[in-house]
């Protein structure tokens, strides 16, 4: 008979299979071994997905970078002569419309101005009285030139009485025939008339002298006049506006019956024996673009070639200014205002990496693009430096080899992705 005791001491079994506990212990380390593979051996790049039939795939190429750009030209005359108001007035006629073709001295409209008109009479008025007085003053002059010459014969035949005088005088004092008195008188007599026709001499000369001046001055004066006179009377002749170049008038603003004032701007001519191009380049390249750089204008498949002749400093709006002339010939029947794209080289070709002009620069700036995998199943972001660009293509200094295939369109709905993964 068992005894309690033998019964508590019966050796329990142990379970066998898999317990609730090691359930737990298995979680566990299978999580710890997805973590594992996820630091390790996973891509962790963020990705997107796009349908590549939207993007707009280039192949990397190696082959000659020609280093210019393309601006559209406008033709304009080679030189244009404005028209300025010489003299004010009131626009009485139009002689020549705008746009026509005129000769150098022909008249393209006349002004009426009253106050010129005044002015002449008061000069001429001015000029007359003048030339009376000087008329009067040389009458005069003649006059006491006669007065004078008159009084020099009177002193002449006065001392040579005197002189005879004296001399008869001279014999009789030696036979004490006249007193000693008389004899002194006729001395002092003759001494007198000679002394006074010295002094009239020197009056003589003194009053030619002066009158001479005041003569000079008077002509100089009346010189003056009708210089001033001749000019008032061309200031008239201004009031005829005339062609200062032969060419085409290009522009003409007076009215009938309009007000313009000295010096206003009335219009312009345009010379038009050749033309020259103009056009706007981005502020970008104002460092490279130089007067004697070449550049050609393509007209209905013929090219024509150009040279930078001036370049103005100044930045306007993101732009600045070139002026660009024809080497040799240019295209027939050119208008002015017509509008050419012009290819404006600025360095020699380079054989370098290349990839097309595309949206994704705006995006990256040209640091970075996506690059296709050889199986183009997916791309990736990949660091890249640009350099120099053209119209078609960029210069592509590092980061990208010939045959390699990128996106070049527009980034701006990938987002801060770093890997695109192509729909299939």
């Amino acid at each position: 008979m068992d005894t309690p005791i033998d019964k508590m001491d019966k050796p329990i079994e142990k379970k066998k299979g898999l317990q609730k506990k090691h359930i737990g212990y298995i979680a566990i380390g299978i999580a710890m071994i997805v973590l594992i593979y996820m630091a390790f051996f996973t891509d962790r790049t963020s990705t997107y997905k796009v349908e590549k039939e939207k993007l707009i795939i280039e192949t990397v190429i190696h082959d000659q970078f020609n280093d210019y750009i393309t601006v559209p030209g406008t033709v304009e005359p080679i030189s244009t002569i404005f028209l300025d108001a010489q003299e004010g007035g009131r626009v009485e006629e139009i002689l020549i419309e705008e746009g026509s073709m005129v000769k150098k001295g022909d008249i393209i409209l006349r002004l009426t101005n009253p106050d010129l008109h005044l002015n002449i009479l008061d000069s001429e008025a001015q000029l007359a009285e003048k030339e009376n007085f000087l008329r009067n003053t040389q009458i005069a002059m003649e006059q006491d030139r006669l007065q004078i010459k008159r009084e020099l014969v009177n002193l002449k035949y006065d001392i040579e009485r005197k002189e005879r005088n004296y001399k008869q005088n001279e014999i009789l004092i030696k036979d004490n025939l006249i007193s000693r008195e008389e004899f002194i008188r006729s001395k002092e007599d003759l001494d007198m008339a000679i002394q006074s026709r010295e002094l009239f001499i020197e009056r003589q000369k003194q009053d030619s002298i002066f009158r001479s001046v005041q003569v000079d001055n008077m002509v100089n004066n009346l010189d003056n006049m009708r210089r001033n006179l001749s000019l008032v009377r061309q200031r008239v002749e201004n009031l005829n506006v005339r062609a200062t170049v032969d060419g085409q008038l290009g522009l003409l603003v007076p009215e009938i019956g309009q007000s313009i004032s000295r010096g206003a701007n009335m219009g312009q001519i345009n010379v038009l024996t050749s033309y020259k191009v103009t056009a706007q380049i981005d502020e970008h390249y104002i460092d490279r673009v130089r007067t004697q750089l070449t550049g050609t204008l393509d007209r209905q498949g013929s090219e024509f070639g150009l040279v930078v002749r001036r370049v103005f400093p100044e930045v306007r709006n993101g732009t600045f200014e070139i002026d660009m002339v024809f080497q040799d010939s240019m295209p027939d029947n050119i208008r002015t205002g017509q509008t050419y794209y012009i290819s404006l080289q600025l360095g020699q070709p380079k054989e370098s990496v290349l990839v097309p002009i595309g949206g994704f620069f705006q995006e990256t700036g040209g640091q970075w693009i996506f690059v296709l995998d050889p199986a183009e199943s997916f791309a990736t972001k990949r660091n890249i430096s640009i350099g120099r660009k053209n119209p078609k293509y960029y210069e592509v200094l590092e980061g990208l080899q010939p045959g390699e295939k990128v996106i070049v369109s527009g980034y701006e709905s990938f987002g801060k992705n770093e890997k695109l993964v192509f729909k299939k």
